[in-house]
């Protein structure tokens, strides 16, 4: 099938208009010792950018070579993507916080040549498996100054000239490794062309984004989400993008850095949106009033709309919540926060109209590595809460019925446009496996199609199981409501051909700590997740929580305790936050088992 790729067609062509266009703007900013923000500008990146291709072409670097990262956000990691790009080489990002064996698996599948690293303690890791590594020829570091380093290397460029490169839409930027939750990683090839579709289609559906918009990086650019929905995005636009300390300094760094958009995931909205009320409960008095009148009003508003009316009253009492009480919501954000986009799960409803009466509306997009990501996005001129929006310009999406059971009304979505990867480097079976005969990806994900075209998921199809009775259980979507209650940290369901769903909880234990506190119970974790009201009190909101939202027999009906987050460190989380259910099952199987006895 042919596609239409519009320019820019390829990332050199991209930072080359943008440096030229926007040379003067800011495009990214860090914090100083200081913690306050410095920035650069396209033209001072630009320099980089040819210097360090220069550099890279001395030590060999020419077509389909490989050059790694390991790296999290900062501006060298867009300059050594864009230095590779511009001599036709193949990007490989890894993440900082990943175990060396990833590490040594990624760099030998791809065969990396050349490999940037952020810190000397990588430098030495990555330094003990070279001999493992036979294609490894150099190992850098970012912020060294010797022979051995970016700065130097970048020297050795500027001395040295090389004019870049523009590749074909077809030809391969970046190899994405997935997760790996079910084995080896994969290398999901994405083209030049791959990226540029997506970010100029995706960037169509917002017209009011242009060189003022700024976005706060929360996302790692190693995920195909923060690449393209963010860096190149912005890049196109002119925008700048500041890098967010840690999940620590979230706040602070919104207020310093002060967003016009984001590019996050619903958890992060999840728990703004607790925190706030956690703080509207501790605070009470006329605050939390005016707090739940503007949310009650705002409610009305939206019902009266949807009628073609307005009230009065209803308008005067969320201008008042408005005035006192959202607007200091919103200087928390920055102040300038227009909207946010967000994907890996779908947006509570609630919630969701929570931010857009605030202000801060938010849209659900969906998409996967292996679409680069985009697939279908919510805007401002279409949008349908609880849906992931429509496909995008030159997308087409259709739903396999064929293996499912019978009257369902979706199926599995499989995916047709220029944003579908081009394979699964070195593994051709597991390509075979997901695409169809005329091009197609299957998603693994059920979804169905609304009359007007809003996509919608309904649950995965490798998660999914049935219980003993023979209904089907989608774990994701139960487990993610149960995450919005304030004393849940994280949950997981389980109950694959039993009678009936248990879950794994780990309570929030800083709210958790309060209420022992203030009702002189045990604050020791350990006790607490044991004692037989705390239990009780949480199992009984969680029951009724889910209550008309699942079905009976979907609500779990006895709970494991546990005092441990799921977290990368245990290996229980992906890079991009989701759970690895096969090693949570791992851990706690036995116990899991017991819960039936």
């Amino acid at each position: 099938m042919a596609y239409r790729y519009d320019h820019p067609d390829n990332l050199v062509s991209l930072i080359e208009d943008s440096v030229e266009k926007f040379g003067d703007n800011p495009l990214f900013g860090a914090k100083n010792a200081a913690g306050q923000y410095e920035w650069v500008t396209y033209a001072e990146v630009g320099r980089r950018v040819d210097n360090l291709r220069g550099g890279l072409a001395r030590l060999g670097i020419g077509k389909d070579d490989a050059v790694g990262i390991i790296a999290n956000n900062r501006a060298e990691w867009a300059i050594c993507a864009f230095a590779a790009y511009g001599l036709g080489a193949r990007y490989i990002p890894m993440y900082e916080k990943e175990l060396p064996k990833v590490w040594k698996y990624i760099i030998k599948d791809a065969n990396v040549r050349v490999l940037f690293v952020a810190t000397p303690e990588i430098f030495e890791q990555v330094k003990g498996f070279m001999a493992e590594t036979p294609g490894l020829e150099k190992v850098l570091l970012i912020g060294g100054q010797d022979e051995d380093s970016m700065p130097g290397l970048e020297g050795i460029g500027e001395a040295h000239p090389t004019a870049a490169i523009h590749p074909s839409p077809h030809d391969i930027a970046v190899l994405i490794y997935t997760s790996g939750t079910t084995g080896d990683p994969k290398g999901v090839l994405l083209s030049h062309g791959n990226f540029t579709t997506n970010f100029l289609a995706g960037g169509a559906l917002y017209p009011d984004l242009g060189p003022h918009s700024r976005s706060l990086c929360i996302l790692p650019w190693a995920h195909s989400f923060g690449q393209t929905g963010e860096l190149y995005n912005l890049i196109h636009l002119g925008g700048s993008m500041g890098f967010m300390g840690d999940v620590t300094t979230l706040a602070e760094d919104m207020g310093k850095v002060r967003p016009t958009l984001l590019v996050a995931v619903p958890r992060v909205f999840n728990k703004i949106y607790d925190g706030l009320w956690a703080k509207m409960n501790e605070t009470g008095g006329l605050v939390k009033k005016l707090f739940v009148m503007g949310v009650d009003s705002a409610r009305k508003r939206r019902e009266l709309a949807k009628k073609g009316q307005s009230g009065f009253l209803t308008d005067l009492k969320f201008k008042l919540a408005d005035k006192i009480v959202f607007s200091k919501i919103r200087a928390r954000f920055g102040g300038r926060l227009k909207y946010a986009i967000t994907g890996s799960a779908t947006m509570n409803v609630e919630i969701g109209h929570f931010f857009a009466d605030i202000g801060i509306p938010v849209f659900d997009c969906y998409g996967l590595t292996e679409t680069t990501p985009a697939v279908s996005m919510n805007c401002p001129a279409a949008h349908r809460p609880g849906s992931v929006g429509r496909p995008l310009d030159q997308v087409r999406v259709e739903i396999d019925r064929l293996f499912l059971e019978e009257n369902a009304d979706d199926g599995e979505i499989i995916v047709y446009g220029p944003n579908v990867m081009q394979g699964y480097h070195n593994k051709p079976d597991a390509t075979r496996q997901v695409m169809t005969t005329d091009g197609g990806f299957r998603t693994g994900d059920r979804g169905r199609l609304d009359e007007d075209g809003y996509l919608f998921i309904t649950g995965r199809i490798k998660e999914q199981y049935k219980l003993e009775n023979g209904k089907y259980v989608f774990p994701a979507a139960i487990e993610e409501e149960i995450r919005l209650l304030p004393w849940v940290e994280n949950a997981m369901i389980y109950g694959e051909g039993r009678p009936y769903n248990v879950c794994i909880i780990v309570p929030d234990f800083e709210v958790l700590g309060k209420y022992a506190r203030e009702n002189r119970l045990p604050e020791d974790p350990q006790r607490l997740v044991a004692d037989d009201r705390i239990q009780k009190m949480i199992g009984e909101e969680i029951a009724a929580f889910l209550k008309g939202k699942f079905g009976g027999y979907e609500i779990p009906k006895k709970f494991l305790w546990v005092t441990e987050n799921f977290s990368l460190e245990n290996g229980t989380l992906t890079q991009t936050m989701k759970l690895k259910r096969r090693s949570v099952m791992e851990q706690y199987r036995d116990r899991l088992r017991a819960l039936y006895d």
